[in-house]
């Protein structure tokens, strides 16, 4: 008997692909869904979103199940690109990832999904969901090395209440070998990596198409002037590469960005104190259950995928606006980059890193 209709979103990739086989197998009536976000500079030189449709199509064959296209273009270019725009110009550097989870994947793909009759959507993430007393947590990976909770922060209880992370519990290794074993073409494929629905494009070349560059000078903390930067939304902080900056001694990092002067600025050595912190401001922070947690609490917290969690405690100066301070010195606090507070495997919540200090 057919428990309900789940609407796995299908990239082409082994995760989604082994998502949609696993749901088919506990009996659930599954359709595949490929989500076109991207039209700008569609070409085969980069995007490859052509042959991730190709792949789909093949993968839902070999399941059995049926696949639709859906174009979210428009939506991605409100919600989610605009935003990044907005964010580089300000000399911040953001996490679309983020934000395209909160708004196209399980927001315009779930209502998508919703008018279609669906009872939940399901996607390739490594991540868990469990319910305790009608409220819905966000929990960990089995696979800590694949964990994405940290870019499923911005997730409330209405859209955890309708999804499905199947792979959460499995290792990578595992989902590989599934794929193998029931003859998915993919099985070997390699991860995506590059902005979420935009894909591996040379990322200075591509952000200059909507933001003009602005070069200017490169100082040192003391005020001398050591190069020339292409513009201040191609670095980030604790950047090494890329400076142009020759001479002896320790390598340079990005330290800081005057966006009123458009000065890059720079220091030696990868711990030098300007990049170096024990606080930090987030702003937008949103907690999953909607209740700020007890602040007399010492929690872990992230500043960027794959870090180890490191101890924190947290003040709230207002609903959207808290101050973070941590027991281990943080290198490279990064302003547009999220912070993300756990409680041992619970994500609680988090927000966008306003400054550090």
């Amino acid at each position: 008997m057919t428990k309900g209709c789940i609407i796995v979103g299908i990239s082409g990739g082994v995760d989604s692909a082994v998502t949609a086989l696993l749901l088919k197998q506990q009996g659930y009536k599954v359709i595949g869904l490929f989500m076109k976000n991207w039209e700008d500079d569609d070409s085969d030189e980069y995007c490859s979103s052509r042959q991730d449709l190709i792949d789909a199509v093949s993968i839902a064959d070999t399941i059995g199940i049926p696949i639709e296209t859906v174009n979210f273009a428009k939506e991605y270019k409100d919600r989610v690109f605009s935003h990044f725009l907005r964010e580089y110009a300000a000399g911040h550097t953001p996490n679309p990832d983020i934000l395209c989870n909160s708004e196209i994947k399980f927001k315009a793909f779930l209502e998508h999904a919703v008018n279609l009759g669906a009872d939940s959507i399901a996607t390739g993430h490594y991540a868990q969901i469990r319910k305790i007393d009608g409220n819905y947590q966000l929990l960990k990976a089995i696979d800590s090395s694949k964990d994405q909770s940290y870019f499923l922060y911005r997730l409330n209880q209405m859209q955890l209440s309708k999804a499905m992370f199947p792979l959460g519990a499995l290792l990578k290794s595992q989902v590989r070998e599934i794929a193998r074993q029931h003859n998915l073409s993919n099985y070997a494929k390699k991860d995506s990596t590059g902005i979420c629905f935009i894909g591996e494009r040379p990322f200075r070349e591509f952000l200059n198409r909507y933001l003009p560059a602005q070069p200017g000078p490169i100082y040192t903390l003391d005020g001398q002037m050591v190069g020339e930067h292409m513009g201040l939304s191609f670095y980030t902080i604790g950047q090494r590469q890329g400076l142009g900056i020759g001479g002896q001694g320790l390598p340079w990092f990005v330290a800081a960005k005057n966006i009123a002067n458009n000065h890059l600025i720079v220091v030696q050595g990868h711990d030098h104190p300007a990049l170096l912190s024990t606080f930090l401001d987030a702003t937008e922070v949103h907690w999953i259950n909607h209740h700020i947690p007890d602040i007399t609490r010492n929690y872990t917290a992230k500043i960027r995928y794959r870090q180890a969690d490191v101890s924190c405690h947290f003040n709230t100066i207002s609903n959207t606006l808290s101050s973070f301070k941590f027991s281990e010195v943080q290198w490279a606090v990064t302003p547009g980059q999220s912070v993300v507070i756990y409680d041992g495997e619970i994500c609680l919540g988090g927000g966008i890193i306003a400054n550090n200090q």
